[in-house]
């Protein structure tokens, strides 16, 4: 299997990290020939304003729905999470591009400022064992999720921080930034 990391703008490097890790080859993705060569893609974290304008720049958005239409597995973290969003909430510039794939409201920045960043530990419906320790930097959340989304993850008082809809996944929290794999095995396994 050949898992792409779009790798225009924030922490694609991270997962990429994690995949090799995991035994995956792994290809940045950053123009349409390079989606061409890959099995499922992992949008990362980072500025979702920044991603989605580039993704336009490189020609990217259109061929990844294509792709998603054709079933290919595509996870967003963070920033991904809101890129995949078919409705963006709270700060959305006018015009923000945007995949738009899953049928969930994603919150832009629910937490507030970059000092309001925290830790949580988050059970995950799927992920065995102890409790993920998710990190929340300037994080969103789904606000909403249309009747075929499943939650995977919520926090305390209930607010949804993961969700799957059939081969997507949305993750509020960067993954990415831990060394606990078991959210990267998930996603292989869609």
């Amino acid at each position: 299997m050949n898992v792409g990391v779009l790798a225009l703008q924030g922490a694609f490097i991270e997962h990429e990290r994690i995949l090799r890790r995991l035994g995956q080859q792994v290809t940045q993705v950053r123009l349409p020939e390079h989606l061409d060569t890959v099995d499922r893609l992992i949008i990362p974290g980072g500025e979702s304003t920044t991603i989605g304008k580039l993704l336009v720049a490189y020609k990217l958005l259109e061929p990844i729905r294509e792709r998603a239409q054709r079933e290919m597995p595509i996870w967003g973290t963070c920033a991904g999470m809101i890129l995949l969003a078919k409705q963006i909430t709270e700060g959305r510039p006018a015009g923000q591009p945007a995949l738009a794939l899953m049928d969930i409201v994603a919150r832009r920045n629910a937490f507030g400022r970059q000092l309001d960043s925290f830790e949580a530990d988050l059970a995950v419906e799927g992920v065995a064992g102890e409790p993920f320790r998710a990190v929340f930097i300037r994080a969103p959340l789904i606000d909403a999720a249309g009747p075929t989304v499943e939650p995977l993850a919520t926090l305390d008082d209930g607010r949804i921080v993961a969700a799957r809809q059939g081969r997507l996944l949305a993750t509020a929290f960067h993954p990415e930034l831990t060394d606990d794999a078991r959210l990267h095995e998930l996603f292989l396994d869609l």
